[in-house]
This record gives C-alpha cells, sequence and structure tokens, in this order.
C-alpha cells in the first residue's frame, strides 16, 4: 500500500536568472507549492509539495529548453563536463482554522535542497543529434533526463540519483520525518 497522492496544477513562473541555483529551486518550489490548485476538499493535515530542478554548469543555470536548437546547445556545454543537478522541495502540512493537527498552530512548512554532480561522456554531433531525434529533451532542465536515454551519456554521479530523475527521495523523507511523518512505514510517529 502506498501514500495516497493527488497531481494538481500550478500556475508559478519558473525563474532561472538572478542568484545560485539552489536559492532559485528553493524559490521556485516554494512558488509552485503556494500556488496549486488544491482540490476544495483537502483535509487539515494534508500535505502540499512543491519540487523544481535545475541544471548548472560553472555557475551558469540551464532551465528547460525553449526549442531543438537550445537543446543543442545545452547538451554541447554539457558534454564531457561534470555539472551539478540541483532540486529544491517545499513540503507544506496544511493547518485547519488556525490550527493544525495535534494541536500545532497554523501551517508547517519545510524546504530544503538537494545536489548531485553528474559527468558526462565527451559526446560527437552525431550522438547529440540521435537524442535530439528522440524528443526526450523537451520539458527537462538542462535538456535531458537521466532515466532515459541520456543515461547513456553518464559515465559518473555522485551524490543522489533520485535528484537527478527530479525528485530527491532521501531529502523528501528526511522532510516528511521533520513533520512527524514516516514515509517508509506510512505512519505518523
Amino acid at each position: 500500500m502506498g501514500v495516497p497522492y493527488e497531481v494538481v496544477n500550478a500556475t508559478a513562473d519558473e525563474t532561472t536568472e538572478g542568484d545560485d541555483a539552489a536559492a532559485l529551486a528553493a524559490a521556485n518550489a516554494v512558488a509552485k507549492m503556494r500556488h496549486a490548485a488544491l482540490p476544495g476538499d483537502a483535509r487539515p493535515g494534508s500535505f502540499v509539495l512543491g519540487t523544481d530542478t535545475l541544471v548548472t554548469l560553472g555557475g551558469s543555470v540551464m532551465g528547460k529548453p525553449s526549442s531543438r536548437a537550445d537543446a543543442a546547445a545545452m547538451i554541447g556545454k554539457l558534454s564531457g563536463k561534470t555539472h551539478q543537478v540541483v532540486s529544491g522541495i517545499a513540503l507544506r502540512r496544511i493547518g485547519g482554522a488556525g490550527e493544525g493537527l495535534d494541536g500545532e498552530a497554523g501551517e508547517q512548512l519545510h524546504v530544503a535542497t538537494a545536489a548531485t554532480d553528474v559527468t558526462f561522456l565527451s559526446l560527437d554531433t552525431a550522438q547529440i543529434e540521435a537524442y535530439l531525434a528522440s524528443g526526450e529533451w523537451t520539458d527537462k532542465a538542462g535538456a535531458y533526463g537521466i532515466q532515459g536515454l541520456a543515461g547513456m551519456f553518464v559515465s559518473e554521479v555522485r551524490g543522489e540519483y533520485s535528484n537527478v530523475v527530479g525528485l530527491p527521495l532521501c531529502l523528501l523523507a528526511r522532510l516528511f520525518l521533520e513533520t512527524g511523518f514516516d514515509l517508509l512505514r506510512r505512519q505518523w510517529i
């Protein structure tokens, strides 16, 4: 038995400029969490999760590519180099009528980031073009998803693999523990 969840839309704009990657990812996650279109029957004690993942290379943040040419440029820059994938998580526990569960005032908000170093092999133009033809680059920070074909480009990962996929599970479990919920056992502690 898993933890029940519902995916909802969030209308927040994502920012990729103006700060370092960790601060941007955290701010984007909070914005998504705050702008989530919650169902009318969201009960006190429910959780709202906002996440954001960015790719950074040499201090430059790469968001999602705007075109195929943009994706080609991103993959070309990552070729043969180590870059960092940074995710922000904002976890909010909804309170009710001024009090949360267990008599706690208001809502609980926990925000944290995870960073993982990823090293790409050196790629030639034919490899990059073959990857772009797959279409997997669309709607992905840094123009790739490690869980797909681009996984063949990765020679090393230092840090949490699930962070590169887009949801750092170790960090998420820790944030839930901070709220008093054990995800592994699916119970309050």
